[in-house]
């Protein structure tokens, strides 16, 4: 087939394309340039730049040939603006979901040669056929399987979508990248938003947001305990960045109207945790909602996953209860992932 090879420069998608070679597959790699230079330039010298040094070595390394696909303004209104308003609103977001549907396997497939048969990327997650339609099924991985960041596709895009990680584990894509010597085969796995890289995030919020100081408050005895930031730079379970003595200390719940960000230790917060959401705005991969009420779901990327009852209360919004609390904290803007047994169905966002 003719394939266009989504190059990242992290080992996953070098071993992907290394793979797919071997298969003998016609295959065009392709770097998105998503960075508006101007936005990030308070961080001094281009901190990508190293990803396309990397892009570049696999692809000569290779003998692929390698495109340079400039989205920069689309990226920004598609996915950065949402992640700002999201923030600014007090929410949680997940640009990686958008990422994918809007800009990997939406604006860019639209953009290159209708002849490219695939789409290809570093994803640990698997297509399939099924009856009604495509089906994306979870990796072997438990831990990197990345069908939480799919799980906004259609049957379109699935249709011209290949994850040739599908049925590797990360232990295996290390091993082949050994095997292949590849240029990344070291290079650690990138951590955070998709847009970041290694920027911090709060070093992001800073930029567009700035400093709104306002008090911390421990929520069992409404004693201020200190001063924040601004609530922007907190999300519902955060332990880390508090500059609290006497913890650990956990966020759990954000006053926006007056920006106080309420606090509690965790022998306070078992009390606090939740097991009942809200969800709504979903996306279900087959183009329907599922007939089965007793699903998995996800409501973060990584191993966790639940058994849950899904009460359709109508078409666009349902009340979830999980087996258990979820101890890591339930916040608004995140999005639910919805599983049935190896299969993923799609997802929603958490409203309350």
């Amino acid at each position: 087939m003719k394939i266009a090879m989504l190059l990242s420069g992290g080992v996953d998608s070098s071993v992907a394309m290394r793979l797919l070679q071997d298969q003998g597959h016609d295959i065009t790699a392709f770097y998105l340039k998503i960075w508006l230079q101007d936005e990030f330039s308070f961080l001094g010298d281009c901190p990508w730049e190293e990803d396309l040094g990397f892009v570049r070595a696999v692809c000569e390394q290779t003998g692929i040939p390698l495109e340079v696909t400039p989205l920069q303004s689309e990226y920004w209104d598609s996915v950065i603006n949402y992640t700002i308003a999201e923030i600014k609103a007090g929410r949680t977001p997940n640009p990686d979901l958008f990422c994918n549907n809007l800009v990997k396997f939406g604006i860019f497939a639209e953009r290159i040669d209708p002849s490219f048969e695939k789409i290809a990327s570093g994803h640990y997650a698997w297509v399939e056929p099924g009856e009604s339609g495509y089906l994306l099924k979870r990796s072997p991985d438990p831990i990197k399987d990345q069908t939480y960041f799919l799980a906004y596709l259609n049957q379109a895009q699935l249709s011209r979508a290949l994850f040739p990680l599908g049925r590797f584990t990360k232990k295996q894509v290390r091993d082949l990248a050994a095997q292949y010597d590849l240029a990344t085969q070291k290079r650690r796995d990138s951590q955070g938003l998709c847009f970041l890289g290694q920027i911090k995030f709060s070093d992001f919020i800073k930029q567009h947001l700035g400093e709104l100081p306002g008090e911390i408050i421990n929520i069992d005895t409404d004693q201020v305990l200190g001063e924040h930031k601004g609530y922007f730079y907190y999300t519902i379970g955060q332990r880390q960045g508090l500059g609290l003595s006497g913890g650990p200390w956990y966020v759990v719940r954000k006053d926006i109207p007056n920006n106080r960000i309420f606090v509690s230790r965790r022998s306070e917060m078992e009390d606090k945790l939740r097991d009942t959401f809200l969800c709504g705005n979903f996306n279900w991969i087959a183009g329907a909602r599922p007939q089965k009420t007793d699903l998995l779901v996800k409501i973060r990327h990584g191993e966790t996953i639940y058994h849950c009852e899904v009460d359709f209360l109508d078409e666009e919004t349902a009340r979830v209860k999980l087996e258990r609390p979820d101890r890591a904290g339930i916040a608004a803007g995140q999005f639910a992932v919805f599983y049935d047994d190896q299969i993923c169905l799609g997802g929603g966002v958490i409203l309350d």
